[in-house]
């Protein structure tokens, strides 16, 4: 069964950093490419960094510049280091293979406010 545990989310101002990590279980791990996703309220769930098992990543827009995501596979973890962050970042964190499953995890809450 494949499952994906966050952590790492929290209360910081704007301008702070966060480290988010993932840890997947029930897949070949290192095989896949997995994303973070982030949920805000009313909005819709949506992708804003993934990375290959070789490594190669990708970031939405709104996050190129501030987000880093990278990958520990002899840990089945999947980090995302998010600096200079600002109030619309706020939302739960997802991680999740590219494309997504159906196996979502509980998320971890990120929320941005002075």
């Amino acid at each position: 069964q494949v499952q994906f545990v966050e952590s790492g989310g929290g209360l910081v101002q704007p301008g702070g950093s966060l480290r988010l990590a993932c840890i997947g279980s029930g897949i070949m791990f290192r095989f896949y490419t997995i994303s973070w996703y982030r949920q805000a309220p009313e909005k819709a769930r949506e992708s804003v960094a993934r990375i290959t098992g070789t490594a190669s990543t990708n970031y939405t827009d709104s996050v190129k510049g501030r987000f880093t995501i990278s990958r520990d596979d002899a840990k089945k973890t999947v980090f995302l280091q998010m600096n200079s962050l600002k109030p619309e970042d706020t939302a739960v964190y997802y991680c999740n293979v590219h494309p997504p499953t159906n196996s979502w995890g509980q998320g971890t809450l990120v929320t941005v406010s002075s």
